[in-house]
């Protein structure tokens, strides 16, 4: 067994596993992103190219949840919350990149990497698309509009 699969196995005594063992060598957070949402997941949503995925909360209890207390989300998966001129982040636990859209669905202005606790807010858009941050880019490269 080599050393590096040995690091990503929990201890033979069944403790946890180290923060060291858990970040993957090439030592990026961001790929420890999950694969997977099952909160996003479970709504409908509209697929871009490069694998990309942008949920859409249209129900009320959609909208309400959001993204909150999430641990983490998947670098290739957004959430599309229509009718939206206004976030908060207050209950989140990692940065998010807001794309606004205008009525036609036109990107209006981009917030990069807007940490927990913030308000924000663009009077020009009609719904906004919330992302991992730093993952704007890669979205709007595969066409979102």
């Amino acid at each position: 067994m080599s050393a590096s699969s040995a690091s990503a196995e929990p201890p033979p005594d069944g403790g946890p596993v180290s923060a060291a063992a858990a970040t993957p060598p090439d030592g990026d957070p961001a790929a420890r992103a999950p694969e997977s949402c099952p909160r996003l997941d479970a709504l409908p949503a509209r697929e871009l190219a490069g694998g990309l995925r942008v949920a859409e909360a249209h129900s009320r209890a959609a909208r309400m949840k959001g993204l909150a207390k999430l641990d983490d989300m998947p670098r290739t998966t957004a959430l599309h919350i229509p009718r939206c001129r206004s976030v908060h982040t207050f209950t989140m636990r990692f940065p998010l990149d807001l794309i606004w859209l205008d009525k036609a669905g036109q990107v209006v202005r981009v917030d990069a990497d807007v940490p927990p606790r913030r308000l924000k807010s663009c009077l020009r858009a009609r719904s906004v698309i919330e992302a991992r941050g730093g993952t704007a880019a890669a979205f709007l490269a595969a066409g979102l509009s």
